[in-house]
């Protein structure tokens, strides 16, 4: 899963969105230096990650791409269902994208002492940038993969792959529903799960 769906998988729960957003940057047991309330965050970040790998939905929708795009696939395919999730934001969210963009980052920075140089950096950029709200269109999944591949040490043409998602639209988008079903699910069971391992015992 890309950012915008970490974030909403999160909840209002805000240490466990903190804890969910900065999760790629807390390598191995650094986790374990963090507050409990953070830590539930990271370890549901690796929980949503792996079963994202091994959903058979998102499993199919990567082998459709690996062919042109090798391991940037899954990576692609995270941007595709970020764009469906803000394209049908009022399906999932009482808020407008908009509105949930400037809260979500305004928590994020409530918490900046526990986050990593790099993301404050990346949250500014989401700020100015309205990364969560150019997913809903065409042309701002296009610049966003433009600008991803832009980052990769080896060339990888992600930006190519706008016109898989055009050419394919209708089934990306079908199984997008269907895993965000299962996804949803599966994060509040988990969420579920942690609060009762680490919240009683909290620092």
């Amino acid at each position: 899963m890309n950012y915008l769906a970490h974030a909403y998988l999160s909840g209002n729960d805000i240490p466990l969105s903190v804890g969910n957003f900065i999760a790629d940057s807390v390598k191995g047991k650094k986790y374990l230096s963090y507050p409990a309330k953070i830590i539930r965050g990271i370890l549901l970040h690796r929980a949503i990650d792996h079963y994202t790998d091994n959903h058979l939905i998102f499993k199919k929708n990567v082998s459709k791409l690996f062919p042109k795009f090798r391991h940037y696939s899954r990576v692609i395919i995270d941007i595709y269902y970020d764009h469906f999730l803000a394209l049908n934001w009022d399906k999932f969210h009482c808020e407008t994208l908009s509105h949930y963009n400037n809260t979500f980052i305004k928590n994020m920075l409530s918490f900046k002492n526990y986050i990593p140089n790099k993301i404050l950096s990346f949250l500014t950029k989401l700020k100015t940038e309205n990364w969560f709200l150019h997913y809903a269109s065409m042309d701002g999944v296009e610049n966003i993969l433009y600008k991803m591949d832009s980052r990769t040490k080896f060339e990888s043409n992600m930006y190519c792959s706008i016109k898989d998602l055009k050419d394919n639209y209708s089934s990306f988008e079908k199984d997008f529903f269907m895993f965000f079903k299962d996804i949803k699910y599966f994060s509040e069971k988990q969420i579920d799960f942690l609060n009762k391992e680490f919240l009683p015992n909290d620092t």
